[in-house]
């Protein structure tokens, strides 16, 4: 004689196996959330896509672990949703938010890569090796076949060429001003 549902005789069918892991389950939740109205939202979540699913359990196996393991995926995957959420419920957050015009930095990028154009090549090349690229001197040095002492000059002398070249009209006229009341 076999139970209502059941797919082995003598044995019960999964969908009632669900009901005495609830309590289980509810333990489970609230150990991990600290929330119990939350921990009853995620033992609900759980039951209904365990429901839904359970086409995809294998008879024989742990139901209270294949349940715990849904539990335990709905909870990370609504916290990793909610990390990037920021709660604002009044809207200041969001106001305060105002994107900086990029027409101005696309307008510098375009100015900085003018300036880096007229920079000679190897103070240019030393410069992108050991500034943009990342590399040590002396890694770059060994690309450029020179001294690291070289790379070094190279790239000091590149910086400064580059600060000068992107400096502002008053900026410049100042350090023009500094320049000849040293000379």
């Amino acid at each position: 004689m076999t139970d209502e549902g059941s797919t082995v005789p003598g044995r019960q069918s999964p969908k009632v196996d669900l009901i005495p892991a609830i309590p289980s389950l509810r333990a489970f939740a609230v150990s991990i959330c600290g929330n119990p109205d939350r921990a009853d939202d995620l033992v609900q979540e759980t039951l209904v896509k365990a429901w839904s699913s359970l086409d995809s359990f294998e008879e024989g196996t742990n139901l209270t672990a294949w349940l715990f393991t849904i539990l335990r995926n709905i909870y990370y995957s609504e916290f990793r949703k909610r990390r990037r959420e920021t709660s604002d419920p009044d809207g200041e957050y969001a106001a305060g938010l105002i994107a900086p015009d990029s027409q101005e930095s696309h307008m510098e990028f375009q100015d900085f890569r003018a300036a880096l154009q007229k920079l000679p090549l190897d103070q240019r090349e030393a410069l992108i090796l050991v500034a943009a690229s990342g590399m040590s001197y002396e890694e770059a040095a060994e690309i450029c076949d020179c001294a690291p002492g070289t790379m070094k000059s190279r790239v000091n002398r590149a910086r400064n060429r580059l600060a000068e070249l992107m400096a502002s009209p008053t900026e410049k006229s100042v350090a023009g001003r500094a320049a000849v009341a040293r000379d």
